[in-house]
């Protein structure tokens, strides 16, 4: 009876329903800082996920990198994604991550394509050694303690091999996997291969969330319909269209340029929140991106470049959206 009511609490607990397609926000290095994803959540995405955290860094206590996994309080669920290339510093990793509070799951990063990165042997390194991709998720999932453990992969490094991945990341009892339908050699330039995503889809019991240039509603609905994914991860889409989540979870295709504005304005008070003044400077990158497509964007851009007082650039933000 015990072990009963222990399960059904479980289920109860449960902070991902994959009844519905998840909606993930996926780590950009640079960009899905607490602002950006304190925004999109509030917008809509279902789950958030911190930018990618060297497990040297972390078992290290580098201050910039335990400031990375701080959290908004909104963001509920949230995970934190580590990359790593031995299992003593991963398991070292996820125990500095067990006594961190608000974590509800743990992603090993498989599928960073940055060289610098990849010569390390992190990140999508590990789909070339599955063996070692097995004994470092196995890992994850041993010593967490969180509700989840995860995996964000690629179909392969310069071969595609989405069956094999799928099958050593599920023989780990991870929760769910998350795919990007290129190859490490692919980049972010190749086309995205959703045959293979389809393919480790039919393979695999566990969930799996579909990933690359899906950068609208339109594409969001279509890869779903195709792949049969249990879920959208949508990184690159997001930046200067974070309202990309509000339209899937309200199912519209259009938003307003009023919404518009207020997730724009609201990106950029949760920057200098979490950034100080130097935010307004950080925030011109992203107002590059939100200007795409609008009318006088050049002429905006070259304003905002040279701007980095506080209330100058909110009513230029104010007048040009």
């Amino acid at each position: 009876t015990l072990q009963f009511r222990s399960d059904i609490l479980q289920i109860m607990n449960k902070k991902l329903d994959f009844s519905q397609p998840l909606m993930v926000l996926a780590p950009l290095a640079g960009y899905t800082d607490l602002p950006f994803r304190s925004v999109v959540k509030k917008f809509g995405a279902d789950l958030t996920i911190s930018e990618m955290i060297s497990s040297n860094a972390l078992v290290y206590k580098s201050a910039r990198t335990l400031k990375m996994i701080e959290k908004s309080p909104t963001e509920d669920p949230y995970f934190v994604q580590i990359a790593g290339n031995s299992v003593e510093l991963v398991r070292d990793a996820v125990l500095l991550l067990n006594d961190v509070e608000g974590i509800d799951g743990i992603d090993l990063n498989c599928g960073c394509p940055a060289p610098k990165v990849f010569n390390h042997g992190s990140g999508s390194n590990l789909l070339g050694d599955l063996k070692k991709l097995e004994e470092i998720l196995s890992t994850v999932k041993k010593y967490s303690k969180k509700q989840y453990t995860s995996a964000k992969v690629r179909i392969g490094v310069n071969d595609k091999i989405p069956v094999e991945i799928g099958k050593a990341v599920e023989a780990c009892g991870v929760d769910f996997v998350s795919v990007h339908g290129r190859t490490r050699a692919g980049k972010y330039k190749a086309p995205v291969d959703y045959d293979a995503i389809k393919a480790m889809k039919e393979a695999i019991s566990i969930p799996v969330i579909a990933n690359g240039d899906i950068k609208d509603y339109d594409k969001a609905k279509e890869v779903l319909a195709y792949t049969n994914a249990d879920g959208v991860m949508i990184g690159r889409g997001a930046i200067g269209k974070p309202w990309v989540f509000y339209q899937l979870k309200h199912g519209i295709e259009d938003i307003s340029n009023e919404l518009k504005k207020e997730i724009i304005l609201e990106h950029f008070d949760a920057m200098l929140k979490f950034h100080g003044p130097h935010g307004a400077i950080m925030f011109r990158k992203l107002l590059h991106s939100y200007s795409k497509g609008y009318t006088g964007a050049n002429e905006f851009r070259d304003i905002v470049n040279k701007i980095s007082d506080i209330d100058v650039m909110r009513d230029m933000i104010e007048n040009f959206f």
